[in-house]
């Protein structure tokens, strides 16, 4: 079973919930290219790390989601694996691929909302149009662009995929979360 990336729903709103996610780290690969040709091209790299390609050989567990930040303005992407839970940035071995870059997250809010089906472009541009208008529409602070996350492998039929449309908040705080 892949762990998932944790997180606490604070808050449910019209079209969306509020999430918290602790601290985190990512194992990163940023490309160029269509929506779904760049997500693939990155996998492979990012794969490598986890599975031991690393200055240390180290393995980590896959965790679900991966997920998927395009550049709106341009055709770039940024593909990001979550590492395990507890995952600290400076125990993390090295990547010996230069396209692997690994980054530290720290908490945060956001606001997030699902589906299931193929994840294509399309379908992942109009679900986070859709979720920035309603974070906004809460009268709350959308931070950045909307990204994206897949939860299921390749090889899992479409209609039964889990995926979610996300994007920051800004100016969020505990005392939000018992309005």
């Amino acid at each position: 079973m892949t762990e998932h990336q944790p997180y606490t729903v604070v808050a449910r709103e019209d079209g969306f919930d509020v999430r918290y996610y602790p601290d985190y780290v990512l194992a990163q690969v940023k490309t160029s290219g269509e929506f779904n040709s760049a997500a693939s091209g990155a996998f492979m790299p990012l794969v490598n790390y986890i599975s031991g390609r690393n200055k240390g050989g180290t393995k980590y567990a896959m965790t679900a989601p991966v997920l998927h930040a395009p550049n709106p303005k341009a055709t770039e992407h940024i593909i990001s694996f979550v590492l395990p839970e507890g995952t600290d940035i400076k125990d993390l071995a090295l990547p010996v691929d230069a396209v692997v870059t690994l980054k530290h997250v720290k908490g945060h809010y956001a606001a997030a909302t699902t589906f299931r089906g193929l994840a294509n472009y399309e379908k992942f541009n109009s679900l986070g149009s859709e979720l920035k208008a309603a974070v906004e529409s809460a009268g709350l602070k959308p931070s950045g662009d909307p990204y994206y996350a897949r939860f299921d492998p390749p090889w899992k039929p479409g209609f039964l995929r889990h995926n979610e449309a996300l994007i920051a908040l800004t100016g969020y705080s505990k005392d939000k979360e018992n309005k």
